[in-house]
């Protein structure tokens, strides 16, 4: 295994296109949760000047009014331009009610574990958790730092730090890796829109993204730029504007940034969009959740945990577990010991986490606020899959086994 190299990750605001477009749909799962929690829905967004399009098919108890949701959404991501803006732009949307009831109305937890067992998984798929040590999110440095920086570009315009940003943005970072460890920051990229063109000039411009945005982010990194570090502020020129007015945004296509940057496997799906019973949105945040226990455990310095699963089994069929040289135990027996901790059934997962009725306990919905800087390694939400609680069982139970 390579053990010098250099990895870069990318994240986007909030106001990105593809962004905004997950936020609509994981609002449309949220208000659908809310006043149903037995609701199934898949909703797909897509857009571009002065339009939104929702695809939306869904099994509810309750009428929903998407464009208002739409138009919320965009409100609060800030789009004000002419060309882009929650009260002009055009919504279509294209809706299929499906039939109510059915097998989507159970009470997770009220079953026992025969009949947890009898509730199979409607699609197929295969996911993926990762964690490593490199971060306190137990997250790689590469898109941890990225999506810092992206975080720091929106906060610094929502409080008029810099007033003239407009909401889209995009962030890189390149990290150089010695023996398998973080050793230096190789580059840093900012892409940030402004309002209007030549305010502020391109070398103002890039002082105060490097005064309040990198500088800031970096203050209590222990992986610090130095002089050698390559910093790239809007590269090729200003982007005025930005957002759909500039390119359009489609949900589902920042798997990477929702997830681990590209530096593990992700399974491709899209996770915004989906209710709490798609096994390829919440079996990657059970994936998730043993590979961070395995890794709090110190078994190993980084572990991928797969899940696959088939139509009609509520078990996945395989569940496989890679360190990468890093174990402390062999790999098998780290994936023996995962899948006996871990309940990786559909309805188990759902009862677990309390995935249908998040949304309505916490302030604001839920999945929405997974829609950007990423569905994992948040420090900013308290999610059931970031929960180191079986970290103690893992590694008294590797003990015993030794």
């Amino acid at each position: 295994m390579k053990r010098d190299f250099m990895f870069t990750s990318e994240s986007v605001t909030e106001g990105h296109p593809d962004k905004l477009c997950d936020q609509i749909s994981d609002a449309v799962v949220d208000r659908f949760l809310q006043h149903d929690p037995y609701a199934r829905v898949v909703a797909e967004c897509a857009v571009s000047t002065s339009i939104v399009f929702i695809a939306a098919r869904f099994a509810a108890d309750v009428t929903l009014d998407f464009p208002t949701i739409a138009r919320q959404v965009i409100g609060m991501v800030g789009y004000e331009q002419q060309a882009f803006n929650a009260k002009s732009c055009s919504i279509v949307t294209s809706l299929s009610e499906l039939p109510a009831g059915g097998k989507r109305i159970f009470q997770e937890e009220e079953l026992g574990e025969e009949e947890i067992d009898a509730i199979p998984v409607r699609n197929q798929a295969t996911v993926f958790g990762f964690a490593c040590n490199q971060t306190p999110a137990f997250m790689p440095l590469p898109i941890w730092l990225a999506h810092r920086l992206a975080r720091r570009l929106t906060s610094v315009r929502l409080q008029k730090i810099l007033p003239y940003l407009s909401p889209d943005g995009k962030t890189q970072v390149g990290v150089e890796y010695r023996d398998g460890r973080p050793a230096r920051i190789h580059s840093i990229t900012v892409v940030a829109s402004q309002n209007r063109e030549g305010e502020p000039d391109p070398a103002r411009f890039a002082v105060d993204i490097r005064e309040a945005v990198i500088d800031q982010v970096f203050v209590d990194e222990p992986v610090k730029p130095d002089d050698r570090t390559r910093i790239f502020v809007n590269p090729d020129g200003a982007l005025i504007l930005g957002g759909p007015a500039v390119h359009a945004g489609l949900t589902g296509r920042k798997n990477a940034i929702d997830t681990y940057g590209e530096y593990a496997r992700h399974s491709g799906a899209a996770l915004s969009g989906k209710d709490p019973l798609r096994i390829d949105r919440i079996g990657a945040y059970a994936a998730r959740h043993a590979a961070k226990n395995v890794v709090a455990a110190g078994l190993a310095a980084e572990c991928e945990i797969q899940l696959s699963y088939s139509i009609g089994l509520a078990r996945p069929v395989s569940v496989q577990a890679e360190t990468f040289g890093t174990g402390r135990i062999p790999d098998g027996e780290i994936a023996r010991l995962v899948e006996s901790h871990f309940d990786f059934r559909l309805a188990g997962i759902v009862r677990q986490f309390n995935l249908r009725r998040l949304p309505s306990q916490l302030k604001g919905g839920f999945y929405r606020k997974l829609a950007a800087y990423g569905h994992v390694g948040r420090m900013d939400i308290g999610l059931p899959w970031e929960v180191i609680d079986r970290a103690a069982l893992l590694r008294d139970d590797a003990a015993r086994s030794g």
